[in-house]
């Protein structure tokens, strides 16, 4: 076992443990960016100039209304930008635009001595504007030909061998909704600016070296000159890795323009409106099987709304095509990717990026498919799982490490949920109950755990130890809420071999752990955990060789295991803190800069083939639902999920991820409904779900009645820190068993062997309809399409 992976005596990582700062989010006491407005004097509040059209040209904007509204001190426009008038890493998002691009697009900064000073300002300002034709929704975006950006290809085998080899042929087109990621706490930051001109920079952010990176752009300022620090977040889900930075560098520019501290925070109608989402996809496709149903050839083309501008969505339709295989070997496929460019909020990460989609896209044309090959959706899904020992690879070309594990959590959570004595029962039911239907389903995940870019792939961390023997992380991941610095805190006590209570953590900033990725894409704890433990080793290797000289031994035979350093045979021993006064005097270090690339990553973008991720993850889950025949209504009755995480860092932490993917899974693909106003009306572009009241997440009575959740064992990933694996976005995708339950209980209402459309979200609406197109079937119809 390499040394990355390897645990030592009684380590710390492993234990079940509360979130660190679960104490202080129950009790109201944990402090986010906005409460720290409260502790600065002077501060100054920013209100947007909201533009209420989805596509214009602004021909005039008049400021001096506003400046005679009491308690405002300035507007913020182009015209006070020093440095790069640009928000974005692909310098297409203008921080105060010529063009409104979507409903809701912001012009202008209005900053008062209070924030009502500030919103009355804002409704002062006077612009004029050249009206244009705007295109919102995706369907016509393609039909338009809109769209911007790459347009990558994914090709393996022979298509066109395959579908002639193929004794089953079908193809379809697939249209998912986006999602909103509706956080907690909206987007947020507080800047100030201190006697030098440093910038400081409190920010709701997942990527504060890239908020830097943006507002020093915007200051046209050295990099040193900004420092940004994320304390923590009330959620983040990927809306807070691109979409904070033009927030932070509005709040920025107007502390430097008038040396006060500046708060930007949004309204939830002013985050819902102006902030980007989870793509909604449009999929084209054709399957070919043969005889016995396993896959043989796959053409799809899928086509991601991405909003006005690029953001995310290059990487995120990447993604896409590398997890539309999920779990399944496809040995000749062609899937072509693609952007829309509509007049509506740039659209950006969100837990997954770009995975869900692609694997909906499978799921979704295996579970419509299975009737129609005769075949169980279990059985057809079994049938093309990757096996060991084929010799196997991904569409681009990776191949599939421990494909042994997607067979090992299928089958553990069939078992687990009884699965086969349920769906006779469920047969029995169903047969007695003519308006009322149940179904089972099961399916499961595999997911591929690295930033798409390489570069991306490395973190660093400072340790320090004080003469006290207390010890203080700084790391580049942030937390929101999902329980990195926790698992820190554990693994930093594990390699220096002391007690959880000796370790602080540090809040993020950009001047302690420079030029960090953003905490996304499920790799906060790989890469900032093997960082940390690189840089507890190289102080952990000097206090060994300090301990040695004192207890007469060499260095490699002392141990620092729960605070005492022994050497091994040994009865004597050196405590903790006396070890580390030693070293001081001793004049050796008592600091450390870790750091951690990721081996074994390549990947051209230009052919789409290589190995981009470093491991797959693995899960399986089996749900089952109960529907109304008469209304489409539905509850969730039972979930069983199997997860694979290798080695928990931290399980309470990992069970509780997997619970909360699941969940926002299935709000994903059964409730969350985003709307538009697509008409030619004044109205056209605008979010007609601009709050909770409109827009339904998943709440306690969503939940599953029965909710398992078990961590695959034994499984140990060699080459990741203390041989864990991620947990953060795979558990998400486990929710389509939850789509796929629903598809055959609105199935069971017609003849056996029909197959039905779903839309998705699977709304109570979506599913009485597929109800009611299962009702229209026949036998002969049945028979037909077979």
């Amino acid at each position: 076992m390499s040394q990355l992976s390897e645990r030592p005596a009684h380590p710390v990582v492993g234990v079940s443990m509360p979130h660190e700062s679960a104490h202080l989010h129950v009790t109201g006491a944990a402090l986010y960016t906005d409460d720290l407005v409260h502790r600065t004097k002077d501060v100054l509040h920013a209100h947007p100039v909201q533009v209420m059209t989805a596509h214009a040209r602004i021909t005039a904007l008049r400021t001096a209304p506003a400046l005679a509204v009491p308690g405002v001190v300035r507007v913020l426009t182009g015209a006070d930008v020093p440095g790069v008038n640009d928000a974005g890493m692909k310098h297409d998002e203008p921080l105060f635009p010529d063009e409104v691009m979507f409903h809701g697009h912001a012009v202008a900064w209005v900053l008062g001595e209070t924030l009502e000073a500030a919103r009355l300002g804002a409704e002062a300002v006077e612009v004029e504007l050249d009206e244009l034709p705007s295109v919102v929704s995706l369907r016509d975006a393609i039909a338009a030909d809109s769209f911007h950006g790459a347009r990558p290809v994914l090709r393996t085998g022979d298509v066109d061998a395959g579908f002639a080899d193929s004794a089953h042929v079908f193809s379809g087109e697939f249209h998912f909704s986006d999602q909103e990621h509706f956080y907690l706490e909206t987007h947020a930051a507080l800047a100030l600016v201190d006697e030098n001109g440093q910038v400081f920079v409190q920010s709701s952010t997942q990527h504060p070296s890239e908020t830097q990176e943006i507002v020093a752009h915007v200051l046209g300022v050295p990099s040193h000159e900004v420092t940004v620090q994320c304390l923590r977040m009330g959620g983040g889900f990927g809306g807070k890795e691109m979409q904070p930075h033009g927030f932070a560098a509005v709040a920025a520019l107007g502390a430097r323009l008038t040396g006060r501290p500046v708060r930007v925070r949004l309204t939830r109608t002013q985050d819902l409106t102006m902030s980007g989402k989870r793509h909604g996809f449009h999929a084209e496709w054709r399957i070919g099987f043969d005889a016995d149903g396993r896959i043989q050839a796959l053409d799809a083309t899928l086509t991601a709304d991405g909003g006005w501008s690029l953001d995310l969505s290059e990487p995120v339709v990447a993604r896409a095509l590398c997890h539309i295989d999920n779990t399944y070997w496809i040995p000749n496929a062609r899937v072509t990717g693609r952007i829309a460019r509509t007049h509506k909020v740039s659209n950006t990460a969100f837990r997954g990026f770009g995975g869900p989609q692609g694997m909906l896209v499978i799921e979704d044309i295996l579970g419509r498919c299975a009737p129609l090959l005769g075949l169980d959706p279990m059985e057809l899904r079994e049938r093309n799982f990757y096996r060991p020992g084929q010799g196997q690879t991904t569409p681009y070309g990776q191949p599939v490490t421990h494909p042994e594990r997607i067979t090992a959590v299928w089958r553990q959570v069939r078992s687990d949920g009884d699965v086969d004595r349920r769906r006779r029962e469920i047969a029995a039911f169903n047969a007695a109950h003519p308006h009322t239907k149940r179904g089972l389903a099961v399916t499961g995940i595999k997911f591929g755990i690295s930033f798409n870019l390489t570069a991306f792939n490395q973190a660093g961390a400072l340790v320090l130890i004080y003469k006290d023997g207390s010890v203080l992380i700084n790391h580049g991941g942030t937390e929101m809420g999902q329980g990195l610095h926790t698992k820190m805190l554990q693994v930093a006590a594990t390699t220096l071999g002391i007690p959880l209570h000796k370790v602080r953590l540090a809040p993020t900033r950009t001047d302690k752990v420079p030029n960090t990725s953003a905490t996304a894409a499920s790799s906060g704890a790989d890469l900032n955990g093997a960082a940390v433990k690189n840089a507890c080793e190289q102080l952990r290797d000097r206090l060994t060789r300090v301990a040695a000289t004192r207890l007469g031994a060499n260095a490699s035979d002392v141990r620092v295991v729960d605070g005492v350093a022994r050497v091994l045979g040994q009865d004597e021993v050196l405590a903790w803190d006396e070890l580390v006064r030693t070293a001081y005097f001793q004049r050796v270090q008592l600091s450390a800069a870790g750091f951690y690339r990721t081996e074994g990553l390549h990947w051209d973008a230009r052919t789409f083939r290589g190995s981009p991720f470093k491991y797959f993850s693995y899960g399986a889950a089996a749900a089952e639902v109960e529907v109304d025949g008469f209304t489409g209504a539905y509850r969730l009755r039972r979930v069983d999920i199997v997860h694979d995480v290798g080695d928990s860092l931290s399980p309470m932490i990992d069970i509780g991820q997997v619970e909360g993917g699941f969940v926002q899974g299935a709000g994903w693909l059964t409730l969350e409904d985003l709307r538009w106003d697509t008409s030619d009306g004044p109205g056209r572009g605008r979010l007609l779900t601009q709050a909770a009241s409109t827009y339904k997440l998943p709440s306690f009575s969503e939940m599953p009645e029965e909710f398992h959740v078990r961590l695959l064992e034994n499984a140990t990933e060699e080459g990741a820190v203390y041989g864990s694996k991620a947990v953060g976005e795979p558990p998400l995708m486990l929710a389509f068993s939850v789509r796929e339950a629903l598809r055959q209980a609105a199935a069971a209402f017609g003849p056996a062997g029909a197959s039905v459309e779903l839309a998705s979200p699977a709304t109570p609406e979506a599913v009485y309809w597929a109800v009611q197109e299962a009702r229209a079937r026949t036998t002969a119809d049945v028979s037909h399409r077979v």
